[in-house]
């Protein structure tokens, strides 16, 4: 099954970063957040990837192109270090696709301009690069195969401590309680999509607003309820405490280790992605 990752955004709230380079290639320990995400879909099989590229987008090409396997494997140096033995490999067995979906398009722009890569998938996955999480990705597909609807993606309890208010006119306040509990949810932005979502989508669209808003109107809408461990990096702030978490070797999201650190009750304060991703 195929990957489409939005990678093309500005990433305005990490400007620290985004000045110098695109927002999926700052680093989360030696590896991009990009990378990450990428080898949490590898782990479950899923290792065709379609980059939607737009800002920077040729720091992502160069840094594919000059990978360096040594990074993230363990290996044999020998004859004075001309001779590099791998004794374990990640990305030799991926296929990435790289596209320029242009520098200001929104999400439905960007999934409209790779359409053609996705001809003869009835299924794909997709994702904002900016997440990540220990989500059980075989229980989300059997979840979105069973309903057989268009379109699913995973929603999670808010990260952010803040309070919800209601109020009547005047001002008057009704009621003020804690987000954690008024039993709401926020889109977590790992997607299923049936090919028929691109019938759903017209020109200049996000995806989440309009697009989304049919599907609900004809029921061919589902969200999948993850209650483990999920992080959005969507600013400094929130880069700062994954990068915490990965020198304290409490990395949950790296599924494909035998030891992340998985702790369902541990999350990252943040919101879900930037829309201009």
């Amino acid at each position: 099954m195929k990957v489409v990752l939005f990678c093309g955004g500005l990433g305005m709230r990490l400007r620290e970063f985004s000045e110098t380079i695109p927002k999926p290639m700052i680093n989360i320990g030696h590896r991009p957040i990009l990378w990450q995400v990428m080898r949490y879909y590898a782990h479950y099989g899923h290792k065709e990837f379609i980059l939607c590229l737009g800002y920077k987008g040729e720091l992502i090409k160069e840094y594919f192109l000059t990978y360096k396997e040594t990074m993230s494997n363990d290996f044999v140096l020998s004859q004075g270090g001309r001779r590099v033995e791998l004794l374990s490999s990640d990305i030799h067995d991926w296929r990435i696709t790289f596209v320029n979906t242009g520098l200001t398009s929104n999400i439905g722009q960007r999934l409209k301009a790779i359409q053609s890569h996705l001809e003869g998938e009835d299924v794909f996955l997709a994702n904002y690069t900016d997440l990540l999480s220990d989500l059980p990705l075989p229980e989300l597909l059997k979840f979105f195969h069973e309903h057989s609807k268009v379109g699913c993606f995973i929603s999670v309890p808010p990260t952010q401590s803040f309070h919800l208010v209601s109020s009547i006119n005047g001002g008057l306040v009704q009621s003020i309680k804690h987000v954690a509990e008024a039993e709401v949810r926020i889109n977590g932005g790992f997607f299923v999509l049936k090919k028929q979502i691109f019938d759903y989508i017209k020109n200049g669209e996000d995806l989440v607003h309009e697009p989304f808003q049919r599907l609900i109107n004809e029921k061919q809408l589902i969200t999948y309820k993850h209650d483990g461990f999920w992080a959005c990096m969507d600013t400094f702030k929130e880069r700062q405490l994954l990068e915490d978490m990965y020198t304290r070797a409490q990395t949950p999201w790296e599924v494909w280790k035998p030891n992340s650190g998985t702790r369902g009750d541990e999350t990252v304060p943040g919101q879900c992605c930037d829309a201009s991703l």
